[in-house]
């Protein structure tokens, strides 16, 4: 049995956190039927037996008597954790496992990363050791940040920086939501590209999660359920909305879009989980589809997600066939689950390394050269501890360098290329 950490950070990064808590129980309550604790359970969560005060640990195949995530929860606001608290998923969280402050970082990578990750540097390690230790086998950390705002990227980062440095060899898979370009944070530009050498040096996988789309999602799914057609109607413990894991009676404006996200990583771990005809261990990701070390930005897709609204649309059929550069043929793992979401009948998950972020990234890199030919705001960066103007021309050069890459093969996709010498052990 191997388990996985969860790692939120940040007011997106906790919102999130909260509807993948709330998809998770769900589906748990939907697959287990007889009330035990079994190996499925314990990838996320942990038994405790709250009868007795150190909460000792229950072992698989018992009954369940309070279930604990294995999650660390971080902000520097304390809003959404409060939120957390308050609500329904209340019991499944401690004081240990969580670290708020109360003024923010005000929009500022550098804060986050500078002042707020040395401040509560050996609190966060304290808090990733004490969830590792409560683990058999861990397998994987998951982090979950936004890249625009301060928390979330600044300290989001620094958190990655520390897995690595504590945790070596666990890896370390990232989901971070992209801002849009009307972002309303105006220095959201310069907190993405400086988070995103962090991410190119330090994470096995990001799945880069664009905001804008999860708006288009949800907005076309919202707009064709209203169309009309009797029985058309967004169904409320579907994926695209569910309002059980927030305050009684509250539905949130990004609900709908977090609930994408949770989704889609219930989806990556579903075949590591449950059992099913091809398991796939959560290690073969980046194993398998990362074969630059730097490249390692996976394109998600998920599907049904408009079927779960109870909205029809045409079935649109896959490719019987899918065209491979030459350099990786064998780039392809695919993984079996006999286990369907909840609500679903079947569900696919796509995980994709190709050059198709380039363009996400040429423009990223547009919109900070705009501020930061002007020097605009730079000024409450350079007035950090620890933070110099060297940072930024560092931060663009990286993710520069990262378009070259994925350019270049880009513009070599059709050349062949022979098989390299594999390596002799001399006897």
């Amino acid at each position: 049995m191997t388990q996985s950490v969860v790692v939120q950070v940040g007011q997106c990064g906790n919102q999130v956190g909260c509807r993948f808590w709330d998809l998770a129980l769900r589906e748990h309550c939907h697959v287990n039927k007889k009330g035990l604790y079994d190996e499925a359970l314990g990838s996320f969560f942990r038994n405790v037996d709250s009868r007795k005060g150190d909460e000792t640990a229950c072992g698989v195949g018992g009954r369940i008597q309070n279930l604990k995530a294995r999650a660390v929860l971080v902000d520097m606001e304390e809003g959404v954790v409060n939120e957390l608290l308050h609500g329904p998923l209340h019991d499944i969280f401690d004081s240990t496992q969580l670290l708020t402050d109360v003024s923010g970082s005000g929009n500022n990578w550098a804060v986050g990363h500078m002042t707020y990750g040395s401040a509560y540097r050996e609190q966060i390690v304290q808090k990733l050791r004490r969830a590792a230790e409560h683990c058999d086998c861990l397998q994987c950390f998951f982090l979950i940040h936004s890249m625009g705002g301060g928390t979330g990227s600044g300290l989001g980062t620094r958190v990655l920086s520390l897995l690595e440095e504590e945790f070596p060899e666990v890896c370390r898979i990232v989901t971070s939501i992209y801002p849009s370009v009307e972002d309303d944070v105006i220095t959201s530009p310069y907190n993405s590209v400086l988070a995103m050498r962090e991410l190119t040096e330090h994470a096995d996988c990001v799945l880069p999660v664009e905001n804008q789309s999860l708006v288009d999602i949800v907005t076309k799914i919202q707009h064709m359920s209203h169309g009309g057609k009797p029985g058309l109607m967004i169904k409320r413990d579907s994926s695209i909305i569910s309002g059980q894991g927030v305050l009684v009676g509250a539905e949130r404006p990004f609900d709908a879009m977090n609930n994408i996200v949770a989704n889609l990583l219930l989806n990556i771990t579903s075949s590591a989980r449950f059992e099913g005809s091809l398991n796939m261990d959560l290690n073969e990701i980046p194993m398998n589809l990362v074969p630059f070390p730097r490249l390692h930005y996976l394109v998600p897709s998920l599907t049904p997600l408009y079927t779960l609204a109870d909205v029809y649309i045409p079935t649109r059929r896959l490719r019987p066939s899918l065209p491979f550069v030459s350099w990786n043929q064998e780039g392809w793992k695919t993984g079996l689950c006999s286990v369907s979401p909840v609500g679903h009948s079947h569900s696919l998950l796509a995980l994709a390394n190709n050059t198709c972020v380039k363009p996400t990234f040429m423009d990223l890199r547009e919109r900070f050269n705009r501020l930061y030919r002007k020097k605009a705001h730079l000024h409450h960066y350079l007035h950090v501890e620890g933070m110099e103007q060297s940072c930024f021309s560092e931060a663009i050069t990286s993710l520069s360098s990262l378009i070259e890459e994925y350019h270049h093969l880009d513009v070599n996709k059709g050349t062949l290329m022979h098989d390299t010498p594999r390596l002799s052990i001399c006897r």
